[in-house]
């Protein structure tokens, strides 16, 4: 009885995850929602955009919305350095990047690892989050990106990217 519940809990699917920093904490994000990674790039501002949209960027001849995520979640403002990066990923079909502290490393972890989010993680609030893995005796928030702007907000970037 045992051994099939150790299989079923071990059978579990895997997830493949983009890992990056963000102050103290370590997130993931799901690779199939991850474009590419890039360097700092000038960022535009955008006059009476929302206070977490650092501007747009032109990547290859698309405009690219930039979410500040440290502004987003509430945390300290950082200098960004040699470490930051931005993420561009595909949220329900839009194209925006992400200013993350520095990328770790591409992850896989069985979702059997996986535990719902606390009410609060690291400071930020639970709507963002997927869940909790644990990698080693590290934590990962998994953040859901699908719920990282509210509809009106994604309708606000769709003026910013124009």
């Amino acid at each position: 009885m045992d051994a099939t519940l150790t299989e079923k809990k071990e059978g579990g699917k895997l997830l493949q995850l983009v890992s990056f920093k963000l102050g103290k904490g370590e997130f993931g994000i799901d690779i199939l929602m991850v474009q590419e990674i890039n360097r700092m790039l000038d960022i535009t501002r955008v006059p009476k955009s929302p206070d977490f949209i650092d501007g747009v960027i032109n990547l290859r001849g698309r405009v690219i919305p930039i979410l500040n995520l440290r502004k987003r979640f509430g945390l300290p403002e950082k200098e960004h350095d040699k470490s930051t990066r931005i993420v561009v990923v595909n949220v329900n079909n839009k194209i925006l990047g992400m200013i993350v502290d520095a990328v770790s490393e591409v992850l896989r972890l069985p979702s059997s690892t996986v535990e719902p989010p606390p009410p609060m993680v690291s400071g930020i609030e639970s709507e963002y989050i997927k869940g909790v893995g644990k990698i080693d005796e590290k934590l990962l928030i998994l953040l859901d990106l699908n719920k990282l702007l509210t509809s009106k907000e994604q309708q606000m970037l769709e003026h910013v990217a124009k």
